[in-house]
């Protein structure tokens, strides 16, 4: 019984962060304080960018990067794994609250929580070496061209009340409002793109997006250039965290939203295990495909309590944390 047990426990319900501070040394932990201000400075934009892409407002994204994030890195299988809102989740975000509203994301980010907690716990985290590479390549090549899609609008500063959640459909929605295409917006996009692939040639301990995020912004505000802000389009930002809030619950809307939360819950798993796995190839080390899946359970169904949105294993961030002096010893 005894046995049983201590082979259960190190795969299931011990979180990497608890064995890696068994050998924690002060160097460690200043490489990590640089690593996780960097990873930081990458995530804030990109956590608004993803809010604002599924249809939902700034602060979510922001919410959903500091409470899942922390529980993913806290209760996680990886060593280094970075997590937070990513490109995967846009369209079916977008769809969840185009159909159901935000209370029913909330409700079916909560129900993918359970689910995913209910994968690790019965072992499941194994099946990710059964996945074909194909499959792989074909996935992440799907969430860049979902991603590019969803950022003409702003790429061009397009003037559009609403854009498609569709692929096809978006796309003749921006040739029909080509006409209102603000060159400013496109100069600003052109100069953010052009720093972020330059940046890396004159220096990689500062991260190419975060000087990009500076100079733009501070062109765009010292020469009063006619471009979109967040501030414009959103209003203010509240700084802090909202109160917890458990949504309405009932046998209806659960059942409505099954199936979205199923695959929010599938996703989820999926990209934070092969986050994971390409983690393990950075640094030599092995994680723990269940204690990951039990992680982003539970931080999917904390984010959603705090005005948050599904989360998972970010493979971008993880690598900037890696990069930048993150915990590289294996194990």
């Amino acid at each position: 019984m005894h046995a049983r047990i201590y082979y259960v426990l190190p795969a299931v319900l011990v979180p990497k962060f608890f064995t890696t501070l068994q050998d924690y040394d002060r160097d460690q932990l200043t490489r990590d304080v640089i690593a996780g201000v960097i990873v930081g400075i990458v995530a804030l934009p990109l956590a608004i960018a993803f809010a604002i892409a599924s249809g939902l407002s700034p602060e979510r994204g922001l919410y959903t990067a500091i409470v899942a994030g922390f529980l993913i890195s806290l209760l996680g299988g990886s060593r280094v794994q970075i997590g937070g809102p990513t490109g995967a989740f846009v369209v079916i975000v977008s769809g969840i609250v185009q159909h159901y509203g935000v209370d029913g994301l909330v409700v079916a980010t909560l129900m993918a929580g359970f689910i995913l907690v209910a994968f690790g716990l019965l072992r499941l985290g194994a099946a990710i070496k059964f996945i074909p590479y194909p499959v792989t390549i074909g996935f992440t090549s799907g969430i860049a061209l979902i991603i590019f899609s969803s950022q003409i609008r702003d790429l061009l500063g397009l003037e559009m009340t609403s854009v498609p959640s569709a692929f096809l459909p978006k796309w003749d929605a921006y040739a029909h409002a080509f006409d209102s295409v603000n060159p400013w917006a496109l100069v600003i996009a052109t100069a953010t793109l052009a720093i972020i692939v330059v940046w890396p040639r004159i220096s990689r301990r500062i991260p190419g997006p975060f000087v990009a995020l500076i100079a733009t912004t501070l062109v765009a505000q010292l020469l009063h250039l006619p471009v979109e802000t967040i501030g414009a389009r959103f209003g203010e930002i509240h700084a802090g965290l909202p109160r917890p809030h458990v949504p309405h619950l009932s046998i209806a809307i659960i059942g409505a939203l099954a199936g979205p939360a199923f695959t929010i819950a599938l996703l989820a798993g999926i990209e934070s295990l092969l986050s994971a796995v390409v983690a393990d190839g950075m640094i030599g080390g092995r994680h723990r495909s269940n204690m990951e899946l039990v992680a982003q359970g539970v931080a999917n169904i904390a984010s959603p309590l705090f005005g948050g949105m599904p989360a998972t294993g970010a493979i971008a961030r993880t690598a900037t944390n890696v990069k930048n002096g993150g915990r590289r010893s294996p194990g």
